[in-house]
């Protein structure tokens, strides 16, 4: 039973219920697009605005920057997917949404806690960013907030969209390459800390027992012994294996020499062989090390690996959505500072948005073509069931 869809479900029946309960004073808008409007934060983001001016004014900067640098690199990423795909038709897809119970080869599973705990963490800065430089350039804040785009939970801030239009290019730019650029600075702040804290830590936490095999050469006797590919080798020859340099014991036979090898399943004797190096191997592939919790940590160690989870997760999402908002897409944070760019440039209106109607369409055939597999993958899902039933 997978309790991540089941709570997921259960959350948006939870979601839909208060909505149609408190339906007044949600503001609605296209129809996908659902607002909650709140007076919360606001005076926070103008007293910070006002304490920091300086240095917000050259973070600014630097975030215009790394907004055009990311925008170019993520319109890259989807350009590179969408060829491997073309030259890979069953390769993994180039894009999938980060859901919980939603498999994404190489990422550990996502769960609904870790899920929306982060999505609230990430939104709620990205869109407090937008509100500080907004007030930076005394451009007033109508409303702060949550809001449903479809299934999808967002925070948001509503700045005076007529004031900031006056404001300077540079300003305008500021204010909305904040959102993605707090998401980028937190998972640089984040990649940091988990590299020299939380896996320091989890290392020590763990010791291990022993390496796993991945599989076996057919042309070696140990593919007789009884030995089976996810097996753990713990022991040969009385000697520990920790990693994959300990099998150096090895060197000291030669093929055909029987030797004992300890597993989790048992042990066996094996005889060595050479491979095409003229070396003595065992005829194993290595997959990874099995570890354990020490005794002294076992009590605290599930709630640790359940934080460092979390961090993991925040880190994913939170430069996920850095850079997702910088595709020049339409609504998001990209497609208003490509227009503002254009118009800049251009200093037509209609000439901006037609520029940015033709790279957003662009933009969203890169982004279907690039999940299609994992479309493709969802729409079997739901038929195969309903083929069952003619």
């Amino acid at each position: 039973m997978n309790w991540d869809l089941i709570l997921l479900v259960v959350f948006y029946l939870i979601l839909y219920t208060i909505f149609r309960i408190y339906r007044n004073k949600f503001e609605v808008q296209w129809k996908i697009f659902a607002l909650y409007k709140t007076k919360i934060g606001i005076q926070l983001m103008d007293k910070i605005a006002k304490k920091f001016p300086k240095t917000l004014n050259i973070l600014g900067n630097i975030s215009i920057v790394i907004g055009f640098l990311g925008m170019g690199l993520t319109i890259f990423f989807l350009f590179k997917s969408a060829y491997n795909l073309i030259i890979i038709p069953t390769g993994p897809p180039g894009l999938a949404p980060v859901l919980p119970g939603v498999d994404i080869p190489g990422l550990p599973t996502l769960s609904f806690w870790h899920w929306i705990i982060s999505i609230l963490i990430v939104a709620t800065i990205h869109e407090f960013c937008h509100g500080i430089y907004s007030r930076l350039i005394n451009v007033k804040i109508k409303s702060t907030g949550f809001a449903f785009l479809g299934p999808l939970l967002a925070a948001f801030v509503e700045p005076d969209e007529k004031q900031l239009e006056k404001k300077k290019t540079k300003e305008q730019l500021q204010v909305i390459s904040a959102g993605p650029f707090s998401n980028i600075v937190l998972a640089l702040i984040l990649l940091v800390f988990i590299g020299l804290v939380i896996s320091p830590l989890a290392s020590n936490m763990v010791e291990v027992k022993g390496v796993q095999i991945a599989s076996l050469d057919n042309n070696f006797q140990i593919n007789k012994s009884g030995i089976l590919a996810g097996d753990v080798i713990e022991e040969i020859d009385s000697v520990k294996i920790d990693n994959i340099d300990d099998f150096d014991v090895l060197k000291k036979h030669k093929a055909g020499d029987i030797i004992n090898v300890k597993t989790d399943k048992g042990i066996y004797e094996i005889e060595l062989g050479n491979n095409e190096k003229n070396e003595v191997v065992l005829g194993v592939g290595i997959s990874g090390y099995k570890t354990e919790v020490k005794e002294e940590y076992k009590k605290i160690y599930p709630v640790y690996a359940w934080i460092g989870l979390l961090l993991f997760w925040l880190f994913n999402i939170s430069l996920g959505v850095g850079l997702f908002n910088l595709l020049p897409l339409g609504p998001v944070d990209g497609g208003r500072m490509f227009y503002v760019g254009m118009f800049h440039i251009t200093k037509d209106k209609k000439k901006a948005m037609k520029a940015l109607s033709i790279v957003s369409f662009i933009v969203l055939a890169l982004i279907l073509f690039n999940m299609w597999p994992f479309i493709w993958k969802l729409i079997k899902f739901i038929v195969s069931p309903l083929m069952l039933l003619f």
